[in-house]
């Protein structure tokens, strides 16, 4: 029986949903006696969360971790033998990958490349302005880098296809 990826994030987003967390990233690293399966779960802002700190907790991956683990093991999902099961949360630099990433952090420092140039550029910084019909408005101006700010014969915004975007990941504020 081969690997299925799919069946795989199925399960953890299944888990996940049971405790109203979200999976950001599934993936596998490795091979044979050294197979590492790690997932990246968050909890949405959109949840309401009259008592509980914003993001994972170390007892939401310690709990996540020994339901999907379970699952996964029975279900044989993961063929091939053992494994190490690695659960955590996406960090404050969490990678954007889906249409959804993009509409929860409006208003949020991003760096992103892109496939092919924009304005004869491929890499960007500045605050996610909006996101609409695959399409993200990115303002320039507070760029910290001075490399990553626009030229003064620059828009201070740029708009680029979601499809164009090739990595991107939130910025911290400190």
């Amino acid at each position: 029986m081969a690997f299925d990826p799919d069946k795989v994030r199925q399960i953890a987003e299944r888990v996940a949903g049971s405790s109203g967390l979200e999976v950001v990233e599934v993936e596998v690293c490795g091979a044979g006696k050294h197979r590492t399966l790690r997932v990246f779960i968050d909890r949405p802002r959109a949840v309401p969360a009259a008592n509980r700190p914003d993001g994972v907790t170390h007892e939401d991956c310690a709990n996540f971790s020994r339901e999907f683990g379970t699952i996964t093991d029975v279900e044989d999902a993961l063929p091939g033998g053992s494994y190490v099961l690695e659960v955590s949360s996406p960090g404050l630099d969490r990678k954007l990958t889906k249409a959804a990433d993009f509409e929860r952090f409006r208003g949020q420092r991003v760096k992103l490349m892109t496939r092919e140039p924009v304005n004869n550029n491929r890499h960007f910084e500045g605050t996610l302005e909006s996101f609409e019909n695959g399409r993200l408005l990115l303002d320039l101006s507070a760029a910290r880098k001075k490399k990553m700010r626009p030229k003064e014969s620059e828009s201070a915004k740029v708009e680029i296809e979601l499809k164009n975007v090739e990595k991107a990941n939130l910025v911290p504020e400190i």
